[in-house]
């Protein structure tokens, strides 16, 4: 007897049970309230120049019950994470007990790199990506753009699709996205539990997002 059909089979229904815990996932994401219970862990993705100076301003808007905040930045940035540093230092001038950590990915896709080689990066930074949130257990990731947090929003789902836990997927368009949504954008808009955009143009083509 051939198992074949049965290996067919078998790999037929494991691929309809995670689609349909990703589907219940996206769906009951906007019924999940962390923090109900105490302090909102932050996973927040910082990338390169401008997307890490947008994301402090979203970060300087949290209540200081947002903590402990874990941010993500590329291993080939450079600048980030002095950026972060000087935001959070100032930041301890207001609060008590400072409570931060910076981690570092392989960077998921770098400027003008062919979309093949991307996909194969991705994927490598899939695997660093899913240990570490698996550690930090955040109750949202928080991201703006960066290619960076494509695998980190994939690890975030992969936890609740496993039962784990669930983690709110936040998406910030960048305000220089005018009329059309980034590849970022484009790929987590699906699976996103709130998508914000900053224009109203874009608020037109996409009914999911909030501006």
């Amino acid at each position: 007897m051939s198992f074949l059909p049965v290996v067919v089979f078998v790999l037929i229904f494991l691929c309809f049970v995670f689609l349909l815990r990703l589907y219940v996932v996206i769906k009951t994401g906007s019924k999940y309230k962390p923090g109900s219970k105490g302090s909102v862990v932050v996973l927040a993705v910082a990338g390169s120049g401008g997307h890490t100076t947008e994301l402090l301003r979203l970060m300087d808007s949290l209540s200081p019950s947002y903590k402990p905040r874990h941010y993500v930045i590329a291993d080939t940035d450079k600048i980030s994470e002095e950026k972060i540093c000087t935001f959070e230092s100032s930041k301890e001038l207001r609060a008590s007990e400072p409570q931060f950590t910076i981690c570092r990915v392989p960077r998921s896709r770098e400027v003008h790199q062919s979309w093949s080689s991307s996909v194969i990066s991705t994927l490598h930074a899939l695997l660093y990506s899913v240990p570490l949130v698996y550690k930090l257990r955040p109750d949202l990731v928080l991201c703006n753009g960066p290619g960076t947090c494509v695998p980190l929003c994939a690890a975030g789902l992969l936890l609740g699709i496993l039962g784990m836990k669930k983690v709110l997927i936040v998406y910030v368009e960048s305000i220089c996205r005018v009329d059309s949504l980034s590849v970022t954008g484009r790929i987590l808009y699906p699976v996103s539990d709130y998508f914000f955009v900053q224009w109203a143009t874009l608020r037109d083509k996409y009914p999911k997002a909030i501006y």
